[in-house]
């Protein structure tokens, strides 16, 4: 069995003397001759798939980060609205306590803050997130709504 001889043609180029020096080192890195390095260089600069598959990929990705940062707004959109709406009502809501009753609220406020800290651990570590459960209060009715356990206490 007979091994044809591949034919090359023969270019003659210049390179600027740095270029030319990380050749020699790469290619004897390699132990392989430059030529071979310049032709796989060559090769792969030049196949149309290789510009075309980084396009795509890129595409594809930035595709995935736009959906990303769609939901993430989403989210913090129902976030600041949740939270703005809740101060809005407390403030409306709630009336102002005489002097005499500062210390003792102050005191309950802080029992009900530890409350609602471990019920957001609890949350947390679920994994457990307000936009799954506005889209779940929606489909069901109140009474069949949540965990208790993941109600901050009201004691």
């Amino acid at each position: 069995m007979e091994i044809e001889p591949v034919v090359r043609t023969k270019h003659t180029f210049r390179l600027p003397p740095e270029l030319a020096g990380n050749l020699a080192d790469f290619a004897t890195r390699k132990r392989v001759p430059q030529a071979l390095v310049v032709e796989t260089a060559l090769a792969s600069y030049l196949s149309p798939d290789s510009s075309e598959r980084m396009e795509a990929a890129l595409g594809r990705r930035l595709d995935r980060l736009t959906r990303q940062m769609d939901r993430m707004e989403r989210h913090i959109t129902i976030s600041n609205e949740a939270l703005a709406l809740f101060v809005r009502f407390w403030l409306t809501a709630t009336p102002a306590l005489p002097d005499t009753a500062q210390a003792a609220a102050q005191s309950k406020g802080h029992e009900r803050y530890e409350g609602y800290i471990e019920a957001l651990v609890r949350r947390l570590a679920k994994g457990q997130g307000l936009a799954k459960e506005l889209a779940r209060d929606v489909d069901q009715p109140a009474s069949e709504t949540g965990d208790e356990n993941d109600r901050p206490s009201t004691r």
